[in-house]
């Protein structure tokens, strides 16, 4: 009997082993919870898609190596990459996605992949002072709450890259993530960030699209702009196009598939 198709996708890079690797796994069947779980714990990826066919397109859930959560962008970037390389969708169809976050949808753009997401505003201050500054190993200029992560915002581009937080301390201090940010310095590029989730096993993720729901409209607004270039600068580091449209973001990125096989 053949075994689960399996992939490993490096999503926002055109190149292998950059971007944000994510796990992808095709299903003909339902399966439970804490199978799903513990195959996502064995691909050790920040997250992988389990995605299964549906009447009106295909069911999408997303594991860390811990627990599910309700988006995430490389992940589904990575399962349309696999649909459309492997034949199950059209190239000129779009991948219509049934998810705890909603109806999210793929289609492509040339050589780039754009996902349509819920944009985030972000909500009240949060105070800064010594104590986040520890936290974040490096000196904020202002945060707010955004709802399902906090946002905050650096001096400039090497604050960015040199953060150092201290991730112990966050997850026991009830931050379950933390996005830091900051204009863009390199030339064509609008805004860099980063993002740390060691609350669900992820200290940091080289590039997170559901971030970028919050960075979108945060940063348009800013730079008086709907269209903007994103860099996350992690060691990985990958680059986001992101279109902000009323209450939803438009993320686009390239993928590269690294690994397929099966899980037996």
């Amino acid at each position: 009997m053949m075994g689960t198709r399996f992939s490993l996708v490096d999503s926002f890079t055109d190149r292998p082993f950059a971007g944000n690797p994510a796990g992808v796994c095709l299903l003909t069947l339902p399966r439970k919870n804490d199978w799903m779980q513990s195959i996502a714990a064995e691909i050790g990826a920040s997250e992988t898609a389990f995605i299964i066919p549906d009447w009106d397109g295909w069911m999408l859930r997303w594991f860390t190596p811990k627990v599910e959560v309700d988006l995430c962008g490389h992940a589904t970037l990575a399962a349309a990459h696999v649909l459309w390389e492997g034949g199950f969708l059209p190239a000129d169809s779009k991948a219509r996605f049934q998810t705890r976050s909603g109806v999210l949808t793929a289609a492509r753009r040339g050589e780039w992949i754009e996902m349509d997401f819920p944009a985030t505003a972000v909500g009240e201050a949060i105070a800064v002072d010594g104590e986040l500054t520890k936290l974040l190993g490096a000196k904020p200029v202002a945060a707010w709450d955004a709802g399902w992560t906090r946002l905050v915002e650096l001096n400039g581009e090497r604050d960015v890259r040199e953060a150092r937080p201290d991730f112990a301390a966050m997850a026991a201090g009830g931050w379950g993530s933390a996005i830091v940010t900051a204009r863009g310095e390199t030339p064509g590029v609008d805004f860099v960030s980063r993002f740390f989730a060691p609350a669900v096993g992820i200290n940091e993720d080289p590039v997170t699209g559901s971030a970028h729901c919050v960075l979108g409209p945060f940063w348009a607004k800013r730079l008086g702009r709907d269209e903007l270039v994103a860099r996350q600068v992690s060691a990985r580091g990958g680059a986001v196009r992101v279109r902000v449209d009323g209450e939803r973001v438009k993320l686009s990125g390239q993928a590269v598939t690294t690994l397929k096989g099966e899980l037996t």
